[in-house]
């Protein structure tokens, strides 16, 4: 089926026509600064040079009218019309307790959505919109949600329950819901079959390192813990985000400077935007940028990235011990996939589980690799991860009843 995979932000469209059966992508591209001066669309296809078309883009409806313009396009479209195109599948990013899987959207769902907001301020309702520009602009097609935190929904009350008073799970729903659930699923499900395990025999650690990062321990196939919590705030410390805290610092912090206006907005713009391996370093949140710094001599860069290297390291060893063991450990996203220095560290870390990098296949960038050595008694791999593909298969699944 030739499904199209929409991923809207704030002021951002990401789209992606794919073939769900093959994995092969038609076309891709990312319309940027909506509803903001200096709006454009970017549209790429296999074999042809990048279009790039700078023009006004005041909501996520019109961006998608465009893009569906550009996909049936006579001069360089893919597909002759939108007859072509089966089914839309959605990435939403909070689905709360609600939504354990994936499922087509309809109004019922649509305001279970809207419902999240509240935990989810920032995504859900740029979510909501490429939803509606969609439907607009597709009447009838089959659309599909696929909730990044629906993977997650498998954990144990032990591991997503807050030790704050029952009421506040109960009536507002604060607990650990998790993220980048389709990623850790894709790449845990590849593992598994690289391996080539039994399912229930599977114990394996995933770690998606980004600009936002978290580390998912899966048994059998199955999220039981996960790093990022009720928010993606929490964690490892990530590119901007300050990760796990001590939350008294908050108070702390806001008392010695109140005159200086720090309230609770400015507060959590510092933690979201201010913090994390930028905040340490003063540098940069590109891990090139902190690793040619701490080259030259720079401690604070080296600082933000032993401090990194250490609470990914740390977390595997805890995940190791919450399953028992473990026979799996994945590196996947931007940093995870193209930062051999760094699988390294942390790998180094975990020798007293028996792991032992090959540092000529650990060289490798970007691509599915092996890096442990045979003698490894835990299976090491990096691999890219696709979560537009899971996201295609999802809603093909869905589109089709099968």
């Amino acid at each position: 089926m030739i499904i199209l995979v929409v991923n809207a932000g704030s002021s951002s469209l990401k789209y992606q026509l794919m073939d769900s059966e093959d994995g092969r992508v038609l076309a891709k591209g990312l319309a940027e600064r909506i509803g903001i001066n200096g709006s454009q669309i970017k549209y790429s296809r296999p074999g042809a040079e990048q279009l790039v078309e700078v023009l006004e883009l005041p909501n996520h409806s019109v961006a998608m009218q465009r893009v569906l313009e550009l996909l049936t396009s006579p001069e360089c479209g893919v597909v002759e019309t939108m007859d072509a195109i089966d089914a839309v599948g959605h990435r939403v990013v909070h689905g709360g307790e609600r939504f354990a899987g994936s499922c087509l959207i309809d109004a019922e769902v649509v305001a279970a959505i809207r419902a999240m907001i509240p935990l989810s301020p920032l995504h859900n309702p740029p979510n909501l919109a490429g939803i509606q520009a969609c439907r607009n602009a597709m009447p009838g097609k089959p659309q599909v949600a696929v909730f990044d935190t629906a993977f997650h929904q498998t954990m144990p009350a032990e591991a997503y329950m807050y030790a704050l008073p029952y009421s506040f799970y109960a009536e507002h729903g604060v607990r650990r819901y998790g993220f980048h659930g389709t990623s850790h699923q894709y790449v845990a499900e590849r593992a598994i079959a690289l391996m080539g395990l039994p399912l229930e025999e599977s114990k394996i650690v995933t770690c998606h390192l980004g600009n936002g990062s978290s580390i998912t321990a899966v048994r059998a196939g199955r999220s039981i813990d996960t790093t990022m919590g009720m928010t993606p705030l929490a964690g490892v410390p990530m590119g901007t985000r300050c990760g796990d805290i001590d939350p008294a610092i908050i108070r702390f912090m806001m008392n010695a400077k109140s005159e200086d206006g720090l309230d609770i907005d400015r507060m959590d713009r510092i933690m979201n935007h201010e913090s994390g391996v930028l905040g340490i370093s003063g540098v940069s949140s590109d891990f090139r940028d902190l690793y040619a710094a701490a080259d030259e001599g720079n401690k604070r860069a080296q600082l933000a990235l032993d401090m990194f290297i250490y609470q990914v390291a740390k977390s595997v060893g805890a995940y190791a011990a919450a399953m028992n063991g473990l026979n799996g450990l994945v590196f996947t996203a931007g940093i995870g996939e193209n930062t051999p220095a760094l699988r390294a560290a942390v790998c180094e870390r975990l020798g007293y589980l028996g792991i032992e990098i090959d540092a000529e296949a650990n060289a490798r960038r970007g691509e599915e690799v092996l890096i442990s050595t045979a003698d490894s008694r835990v299976r090491v791999y990096c691999i890219p991860t696709n979560e537009e593909l899971m996201i295609a298969k999802d809603t093909a699944r869905l589109a089709t009843g099968v």
